[in-house]
């Protein structure tokens, strides 16, 4: 399967799960990512997003719906997919989009965001969405040529405060500026009742991850609860 931009109009309104697990997790094994996303998938996901090169492998081989894929090197500063070399290899692996640092800061190879996203384009099928963290990001990933935009990285760049939960003003934000791009909102999004406000407030679609797909956190808030 190849996703067109026209073909993201079924993501629409729609869940994506983040499948991810922490290094050294007992869940950090790709045969567990492939099987928690087609879990996700029977619970209505309309597309799943991974992390690592093998995980991508596996879960394309386990679901039919598109899958997202991202290449974490680092834990500082421009880490999602922060090169060319990092994109194409996601793409190589199975991901119908390719998701990268969509932040205007330096990135390690020395290219620019529009550079990384015409390599990507014009060397793979894949599509690509931009991890934003503020405004201009978004602005700068359209004028880049990014397909989809993403929240990921609202209080992580220092542009904005980290917000308790998903940074519904920024979402706002992007949605007013009509920048013709899907608006995928991602980020401490933990209930349905924020995934729903974060539909209201402009997202195209939502990607929830923590909540759905990482026990030991989940764990951790009942566990907490109980304690208090």
């Amino acid at each position: 399967m190849i996703l067109t931009p026209g073909g993201l109009e079924s993501l629409r309104s729609q869940l994506i799960v983040s499948c991810q697990a922490y290094p050294g997790e007992p869940m950090r094994d790709p045969r567990t990512t492939g099987q928690v996303a087609a879990s996700a998938v029977i619970g209505g996901a309309a597309a799943v997003r991974v992390q690592g090169l093998a995980d991508v492998q596996h879960t394309r081989a386990a679901v039919e719906v598109p899958v997202i894929g991202l290449w974490k090197d680092g834990h500082d500063g421009v880490f999602i997919t922060p090169t060319l070399r990092h994109a194409l290899a996601v793409a190589n692996a199975g991901a119908h989009i390719v998701a990268v640092d969509g932040t205007r800061r330096g990135r390690p190879d020395g290219l620019s965001l529009a550079q990384t996203v015409a390599g990507i384009h014009a060397q793979s099928h894949a599509l690509v969405m931009a991890d934003c963290g503020s405004l201009a990001d978004a602005e700068a990933a359209v004028e880049a040529g990014a397909d989809l935009i993403g929240t990921t990285l609202a209080g992580y760049t220092g542009e904005r405060p980290k917000t308790q939960g998903p940074d519904l003003e920024l979402l706002e934000q992007i949605a007013s500026a009509g920048l013709g791009r899907p608006l995928i909102a991602e980020g401490r999004i933990h209930t349905p009742d924020q995934a729903r406000q974060a539909l209201d407030a402009g997202a195209f679609a939502v990607v929830v991850g923590t909540a759905i797909t990482h026990p030991a956190t989940v764990t951790g808030w009942f566990a907490a609860a109980l304690r208090s």
